[in-house]
């Protein structure tokens, strides 16, 4: 697998660093330029120490031409390596950043399938440790790969000029090292992907722990989850030992084979310069040679073990941007110009999981301003039911049509903005309480959250909060009690007042006194408007014009309260089960 993936990794990202083309030419013409520099210096100093040779004959003006030279050699050098540094930071932070932007753009327009089954710590870790890893071995590609492969070239095109003798000595060293490099490379990339498959299952489970610790706390679970967090962490220890140990193989391997290459050329041109086939200046340019020819070897197989490294990551933030988006909204959608609230569904058939059906040959019809309450048994279909009508999921068969238009032929957004939604789960943000409330409603006045906080009878507690609407609020609500959480999220719909409402248990976590003022808002809200009320509590659905009774799947009872009491069926034992004694 990994000899498959790697290819293709590295052509997307070098797609993504094609973006950054200008900056990449002027990194590699300032690579040539401090290559150029440095490959120069032995010159000048082998010319320099061919000026003290003889005794007596001791030429001070060349020497300090040829020292002026280098001075000037290793600034030009140094300038030109701090700004190719400069331009190789940019392309990798621009290239970084526009992954993220890409995978956290794409996480908009995944199906709610692919969120409710993969660990919200696996996403994390993807879009922050997997892309700093990639950053990581990208920069030192760029810093290092450009400058040692001019390096070898250049020196070697040197060496063949001078002497080709001694040249064809570190020739016939060279592919050793290579040789080496390759071997042990190879088989780290599918270690680095494990290691980082294993470190995005730990920030997942950190993730889930540290976020629901009340209830780990309160079950008693802390060992449990510390064993469960022990295994993952050995697991993520030996495969990161494997992987950093044998990657790390690569730079003594190599610094051996380099340490030979040194000791031959030294032995080959020290007898050519007591045969007096070079002067000892030449000798100490190829020594010089030698050790610059064998550095970006080591400097090299360093790049490479950082890039299968940061390759593995790349792969796992590509699977995440490549994972299939949810279907397309229609190019030419239809836009309603009002919503009367008419719903029809037909033959609608669904299932999470194809082998376990769930909904089965759905109908029903809804005429525009009913209130239409679902109960039944925990898992009937109840909440599913609210997915396929605000199309986070979409059936396999059937049609949901409002006002007699297919839902599957306007935009989400379009079907969206029709429908308010107030569910057991709140949905709070980090923000300002003011924020969180005009959330579907950005424009909005102060005057109007205020209003819309009255009639949720929210307005009381949020005044009394430090900072009042201005309070900040952390993720998920912070230090806000369930029913606060709940009254800001029934103060949102309120504030949009959209022309369809769904409340799933919208007033679970409400004190009854609340709850009953609250219950009054919300009868004066659907008024007019076609309302779908989830509830366990009976009591609270008694006033719905029809009550759907659903049990697997199913409608298997249809009416008002009392029709249904009277049929004395499954809602009348639903019923009793609430309030007899």
């Amino acid at each position: 697998m990994a000899k498959k993936t790697q290819p293709g990794t590295l052509s997307k990202v070098l797609l993504r660093v094609k973006r950054y083309w200008a900056a990449m030419i002027g990194s590699i013409a300032l690579s040539a330029v401090y290559v150029a520099m440095s490959l120069y210096i032995p010159i000048l100093v082998g010319d320099a120490i061919d000026c003290i040779v003889e005794a007596g004959h001791v030429d001070f003006t060349k020497m300090g031409e040829y020292l002026l030279k280098v001075a000037i050699c290793a600034g030009t050098a140094g300038l030109s390596q701090w700004v190719m540094n400069v331009l190789n930071n940019h392309v990798t932070y621009r290239v970084t950043q526009d992954l993220r932007q890409e995978a956290f753009r794409h996480i908009q327009d995944l199906p709610l399938s692919y969120l409710d089954t993969h660990p919200q710590g696996d996403l994390v870790s993807r879009m922050v440790a997997d892309v700093d890893t990639f950053a990581d071995g990208l920069l030192m590609g760029f810093t290092q790969f450009f400058t040692g492969a001019l390096t070898i070239l250049g020196t070697l095109f040197i060496m063949l000029t001078i002497r080709w003798q001694i040249a064809l000595v570190v020739l016939c060293i060279t592919p050793v090292s290579l040789l080496v490099a390759r071997f042990i490379s190879k088989r780290t990339y599918s270690m680095f992907r494990l290691q980082s498959r294993t470190r995005g299952e730990q920030t997942a489970l950190i993730d889930e722990t540290v976020g629901e610790l009340k209830v780990v706390q309160a079950f008693g679970h802390e060992n449990a989850s510390l064993a469960e967090f022990d295994e993952v962490n050995d697991r993520l220890e030996k495969c990161s030992l494997q992987a950093i140990f044998f990657s790390s193989l690569v730079n003594p391997a190599t610094r051996f084979v380099n340490a030979l290459v040194y000791a031959c050329v030294g032995l080959v041109g020290a007898l050519s310069a007591i045969g007096g086939a070079i002067t000892p200046g030449v000798l100490t340019i190829f020594l010089s040679y030698a050790n610059q020819y064998t550095k970006p070897f080591n400097e090299i197989s360093g790049v490479v073990t950082e890039l299968q490294n940061a390759l593995a990551c790349a792969a796992r933030v590509f699977e995440l941007i490549e994972e299939k988006p949810q279907t397309a909204d229609p190019a030419d959608p239809k836009v309603p110009e009002t919503v009367e609230g008419a719903m029809e569904i037909s033959h609608v058939d669904f299932s999470y999981v194809p082998e376990k059906p769930l909904i089965r040959d759905f109908n029903l019809s809804v005429k525009p301003g009913e209130r239409v309450a679902i109960v039944g048994p925990t898992g009937c279909g109840k909440t599913t039911m609210i997915n396929l009508l605000m199309r986070f999921y979409d059936p396999q068969q059937g049609t949901i049509t409002l006002d007699g238009m297919n839902t599957r032929e306007m935009t989400r957004g379009d079907l969206r903005r029709c429908v308010g939604m107030v569910l057991q789960d709140t949905w709070l943000m980090s923000g300002t309480i003011r924020d969180n409330i005009a959330m579907g409603k950005p424009d909005a006045t102060l005057e109007e959250i205020q209003e819309a906080a009255k009639k949720a009878h929210a307005d009381s507690f949020i005044r009394r909060m430090p900072q009042g609407y201005d309070t900040q609020v952390g993720e998920g609500g912070g230090s806000l009690s369930q029913g606060q959480k709940q009254l800001l999220c029934i103060a949102r719909v309120m504030l949009c007042l959209p022309p369809m409402l769904i409340l799933d248990e919208a007033t679970s976590s409400i004190d009854t006194r609340t709850e009953m003022k609250v219950q009054n808002a919300f009868q004066t809200m659907m008024d007019g408007r076609t309302s779908f009320i989830v509830a366990h509590r009976l009591s609270t659905i008694q006033n719905a014009d029809v009550i759907l009774v659903m049990r697997d799947g199913q409608i298997v009872e249809q009416g008002t309260h009392q029709e249904l009491l009277a049929k004395r069926g499954f809602y009348e034992q639903l019923y009793q089960s609430q309030f007899a004694h």
